[in-house]
């Protein structure tokens, strides 16, 4: 198992490499730059930037330089200093807006994986155990909501909800009191408050298609030769389920952890300018339009990253979960 995590570590550093590179590939790729995007929204105000203007500002950022210098520049600044760029929107290094958001949206995206995880797999077992029951229609009814209900469409239900209940739509993660205030008892209270919303309206879509297939999984586990062997010895039924059933129906959900990481992140972001949430989508949405390559190209190699990660611990847990992962590793 260590030679295996070794060695898939190992390949996760030229892929990083090469996904930063396409990435920076991309942002090049629509007409124009930050200055030239920089001057049509001065020209809306009235104030005209001159060619020669364009070309000192591009000259002063770099940006007249051929794509492939720009990106060594920025990869090498990176890997030797822990540079990444400068923001040409927010007029701050990239290291300093990662810094201010990241963490934010970290805890968001982390909570919101356990919501969805705590509530689809125990869902999605009974559904399986009491098929075709009140309580498996009831679920099903559910998941096809949850998945046909845009997320921005369920955060703004929910503001309505919580302002005619109790007369605060819960906007942002912080009461306007907490906004600057240091970190105390009642700052955290006041952020879990207003995180039940962005939680359940991130979490909702990836929960409701996790619990239909956990039931999937289940219904298909449960009438395997071995579990009927199991019944017939004798063994209890929670055992039977849980130990047999569960642990194998689990696996596909096991497998999303990769994908299920980087999709709440970059899913959230409509609901976070919904919900005006301090988190990293404004700040990628921002950075896109506006065409500033160092933000945006950063944000999206720390996804690349974070999609390695999570299919690094999937990988780690399919082979704990599953017997037969763990002798074809030993075989190999």
């Amino acid at each position: 198992m260590l030679r295996y995590m070794l060695r898939r570590t190992l390949i996760m550093v030229p892929v990083t490499l090469f996904v930063s590179m396409i990435v920076f590939i991309i942002i090049q790729l629509p007409p124009g730059d930050f200055v030239s995007g920089y001057a049509a929204k001065m020209a809306t105000s009235g104030e005209i930037m001159d060619e020669q203007a364009m070309a000192l500002l591009r000259e002063s950022y770099g940006l007249d330089k051929p794509w492939y210098v720009q990106y060594f520049t920025w990869i090498i600044g990176i890997l030797t200093e822990g540079d990444f760029g400068y923001s040409l929107s927010y007029n701050r290094p990239v290291s300093d807006i990662i810094g201010q958001y990241m963490g934010i949206t970290i805890i968001v995206s982390l909570v919101s994986m356990v919501f969805t995880y705590v509530v689809a797999i125990p869902i999605g077992i009974l559904s399986a155990v009491k098929q075709y029951s009140f309580f498996d229609y009831l679920a099903t009814g559910f998941g096809f909501l949850g998945m046909a209900t845009p997320n921005f469409l369920l955060a703004i239900i929910l503001m309505f909800i919580s302002f005619q209940w109790w007369g605060d739509p819960m906007l942002g993660l912080f009461s306007a009191e907490f906004t600057d205030a240091p970190w105390t008892a009642a700052k955290w209270m006041d952020l879990f408050k207003h995180m039940i919303i962005p939680v359940i309206v991130i979490g909702t879509s990836n929960t409701c298609e996790l619990i239909r297939v956990m039931r999937g999984q289940m219904l298909d586990e449960m009438t395997k030769p071995h579990i009927l062997t199991a019944r017939a010895k004798g063994l209890p039924e929670w055992r039977i389920l849980l130990k047999y059933s569960a642990r194998a129906a689990i696996n596909p959900i096991v497998s999303t952890i990769g994908w299920s990481l980087t999709t709440i992140f970059t899913g959230s972001t409509i609901t976070a300018i919904v919900l005006n949430l301090p988190t990293q989508g404004p700040v990628m949405h921002k950075a896109l339009l506006s065409q500033d390559m160092y933000l945006a190209g950063s944000w999206l190699l720390l996804m690349a990253v974070f999609t390695l990660l999570g299919t690094l611990i999937s990988d780690i847990l399919l082979a704990w979960l599953d017997p037969r992962i763990r002798m074809t590793r030993k075989g190999t």
